[in-house]
């Protein structure tokens, strides 16, 4: 069993049943055994996208919430120990929201699902 929390694209290709997610990690999402968490930072990042036009879901926001209790995905909060992780990383990446995901990551021993962030030392999947 593994604690894996999702980025934002993830997450949402994840609803979408797109074809950009990779096989691997469907099968993990589809393995009940792991935990899949969404880090309060990723529904505000698509909150954001969504007013911005920048994104599109096929439900209401305000139906995401009984989704992820759907899907059994379990929200992570952002906690003082997580920015403070924040604070010390190394500027490989420049998106504040990415950021949040790996200090996240870091801080609190998860495995990170996304397609990038091998910059930083974090156990990721894909």
């Amino acid at each position: 069993m593994n604690i894996i929390i999702l980025d934002s694209k993830t997450f949402l290709w994840y609803l979408q049943d797109s074809k950009e997610l990779s096989s691997q990690a469907a099968e993990i999402l589809e393995d009940s055994s792991n935990t899949l968490l969404l880090s309060i930072a990723s529904l505000g990042e698509i909150s954001i996208k969504l007013g911005l036009g920048k994104v599109s879901l096929q439900n209401s926001f305000s139906e995401l919430e009984e989704m992820l209790q759907q899907l059994k995905i379990e929200v992570l909060p952002l906690t003082f120990s997580d920015t403070e992780c924040y604070l010390n990383l190394l500027l490989h990446h420049r998106d504040p929201f990415d950021r949040v995901l790996v200090a996240q990551a870091m801080n609190n021993s998860l495995v990170l699902m996304s397609r990038g962030f091998d910059a930083y030392s974090i156990e990721r999947v894909w």
